[in-house]
């Protein structure tokens, strides 16, 4: 599995216009994507940031999802509220309560 991570800076009035954004993509589309596992949605309480937690069966199943013509679609729509930066990687530590 892979962890997806976009950090989103917005500004704090944008921010729920972006939030609805990333809310109605990841439930139309992202969650239809082939090796899609789970999306969470962060938002700063600043209201500047957005964090997207995403994690992804393989990094062939992220790379696919980039060149989607859906998703390539929507980039633009991002990016015209929002800077933002993306790594991937793997969780090495998860503790819960309990």
């Amino acid at each position: 599995m892979i962890t997806l991570l976009n950090v989103l800076t917005v500004e704090p009035t944008n921010q729920p216009v972006l939030l609805e954004l990333l809310r109605t993509n990841t439930d139309t589309v992202v969650a239809t994507l082939d090796g899609w596992i789970s999306t969470k949605l962060i938002a700063s309480t600043d209201g500047k940031r957005v964090i997207i937690y995403s994690e992804w069966r393989d990094a062939g199943a992220v790379d696919a999802m980039r060149q989607h013509p859906d998703m390539r679609a929507y980039f633009p729509r991002i990016t015209a509220l929002a800077t933002f930066d993306s790594l991937a990687g793997e969780v090495v530590h998860s503790r819960l309560r309990g």
